[in-house]
């Protein structure tokens, strides 16, 4: 064991100005949590909330509730409060339905807006090997209003921009997420953004693996479109509602192509004929589920008053260390580090690849540290810094160790894949 990278973990940790939000959270004893970047940890008052809603405003209050436990503008109130955290104004966020919904959305309204200025505007550039879902969407997108999809490579900056510049004036948008999925490597989003808009095309991205990890500026870089998840690092929990940011110069001209009485300006008038709310309520589609919602609003509440450049100073400290523990440790167990070193070309994952990628992951969550693993070689380590220390990736790297050179990750039982892998 290294004893210099011990005493760096202690001496990071014993000047960590976010060491006492980890109160904030409930975690268990006897584990190292490194899958924030797939589920994050449950804050604390969140059963609490949840139970309320439950026991109190469902089971007593009933439908009276929609009101007397103000469940109708929830959604509205908790974009309000993710809206800091992606650097917008409140009015310019809703939270509701899925990310892969509410990239739909975003795709088609963007899509629209750039061909009523040009009709000419036919080509929509994706990532190929983006979290399938958003290919799957891009694709569908693409199929639906005819348009030309063309596939680059994720962190393949010369492939974007050949690819944008080729398309020119045909190019309606570019959607991207900031961070992969896989490899935690990270887009420029402001040159990015700059060169879309450039051409005249908008720039719709997906924050899923940025929203709470670090800063995120969407207006500063002029981006059109946003869309994001809520239960990595924002803790909202398993499914929990999704967010969609629409800029505010874009809301009279929105299309949703999904168009429901909850986006209408007068919803409990009934009319039969849709039309839209002028504001980011029209992203809205049917009701939304209050629970997850509120559970998801208690969650926030552990980033309240945080300063986000303190936790990406954090995360690239964390970062930092699991990577030179990696490179002292391990060397000897061919892993390689997928993720880039350079701290501003990755978000807040360590990706590590290795040919027994799957039982090596099994049996480290037998032994408490849980991280994941990414057909069809990669560990994923995610490194939320309002609840992890130093110490813990200094362990966490140790056991990892021990797993390879007492060669228990080939015990039977790490082989055997769930549903969930």
């Amino acid at each position: 064991m290294n004893s210099e990278l011990l005493l760096r973990a202690q001496s990071l940790d014993a000047a960590d100005p976010l060491a006492t939000h980890r109160s904030r959270f409930v975690l268990p004893n006897g584990v190292i949590y490194l899958d924030g970047n797939s589920l994050g940890a449950l804050p604390v008052g969140v059963a609490e909330t949840v139970q309320a809603a439950v026991v109190d405003q469902w089971g007593v209050g009933l439908i009276r509730s929609w009101n007397a436990a103000d469940w109708y503008p929830a959604p509205l109130r908790v974009g309000a409060k993710i809206a800091r955290l992606i650097g917008v104004e409140a009015e310019e966020v809703v939270v509701c339905d899925s990310t892969s919904v509410n990239l739909f959305k975003a795709l088609v309204s963007a899509v629209r807006i750039a061909q009523r200025a040009d009709q000419r505007r036919n080509v929509l550039i994706a990532e190929r090997d983006n979290f399938p879902t958003n290919t799957y969407i891009a694709g569908s997108v693409s199929d639906l209003l005819g348009l030309e999809l063309v596939l680059v490579d994720s962190t393949d900056v010369t492939g974007l921009s050949n690819a944008i510049n080729q398309a020119g004036n045909r190019l309606a948008a570019v959607s991207l997420t900031e961070v992969s999925y896989k490899t935690g490597a990270r887009w420029s989003m402001r040159s990015i953004s700059s060169l879309s808009h450039s051409v005249g095309a908008l720039m719709v991205w997906d924050l899923c693996h940025s929203a709470g990890a670090f800063p995120v500026a969407l207006n500063d870089n002029d981006v059109d479109f946003a869309v994001g998840c809520t239960y990595k690092y924002l803790n909202g929990g398993p499914g929990a509602p999704a967010f969609i940011f629409a800029a505010q110069r874009h809301h009279g001209v929105l299309e949703n192509p999904l168009q429901g009485w909850h986006g209408h300006v007068a919803p409990f008038a009934f009319e039969s004929k849709f039309v839209a709310h002028a504001g980011i309520d029209q992203m809205l589609t049917g009701t939304a589920s209050q629970i997850g919602l509120l559970a998801l609003e208690a969650a926030l509440t552990a980033c309240e008053g945080v300063d986000m450049e303190l936790v990406r100073a954090k995360s690239v400290s964390l970062t930092d260390l699991f990577m030179s523990m990696v490179d002292v440790e391990l060397s000897d167990f061919e892993f390689g580090i997928l993720t880039p070193r350079a701290a501003d070309e990755r978000g807040s994952q360590v990706a590590l690849t290795h040919a027994n990628a799957f039982p090596i992951t099994q049996a480290l969550i037998a032994r408490g540290v849980i991280g994941d693993f990414r057909a069809p070689n990669v560990l994923r380590f995610g490194f939320a810094p309002l609840y992890l220390s130093h110490v813990e990736i200094h362990a966490a790297v140790l056991t990892l160790k021990e797993i390879m050179e007492t060669g228990e990750w080939d015990a039977p039982q790490f082989h055997q894949r769930g549903s969930v892998t």
